[in-house]
């Protein structure tokens, strides 16, 4: 991996999440990707568990603004910190650091958040599935 396969599929995340419904994902992630919330949560596993979690976690209409910048690339592995500002349907901010591992063919098999937000503003990050739970929620 090297910055520009790393920038390629953060804008592709992005359009992802922009984008209604959930069918971007086998563009971006690998059918048995794993996607944690936030360090210490278990990790969705599978395109379909990944689907659900976006599909819970996205408001129809939502508008934001989104700024990745690169950290660091090392190997299969790239860190993003990326600050995020929801105005509608409610205002809230986030800078989260991506952990992200990319596969031979450009989509993502690891991904790890570790979100943050001002203190007092109400953020928060999707729990993870329940111990015992299977792949998909």
């Amino acid at each position: 991996m090297d910055r520009d396969t790393l920038r390629a599929w953060v804008d592709g995340y992005e359009r992802a999440w922009r984008a209604p419904g959930v069918d971007g994902l086998e563009a971006i992630f690998t059918r048995d990707a794993t996607y944690s919330t936030a360090p210490f949560e278990p990790p969705f596993r599978g395109l379909a568990a990944i689907g659900q979690l976006w599909a819970a976690e996205r408001s129809p209409g939502e508008e934001f603004t989104m700024v990745a910048e690169i950290v660091a690339v090392e190997g299969d592995t790239g860190v993003v910190r990326v600050e995020v500002r929801y105005t509608r349907p409610r205002e809230q901010r986030y800078r989260d650091l991506w952990i992200v591992r990319l596969a031979a063919d450009g989509r993502c098999r690891e991904f790890e958040e570790w979100p943050f937000w001002p203190p007092g503003s109400g953020g928060g990050f999707g729990a993870g599935p329940a111990e015992g739970e299977p792949a998909g929620r």
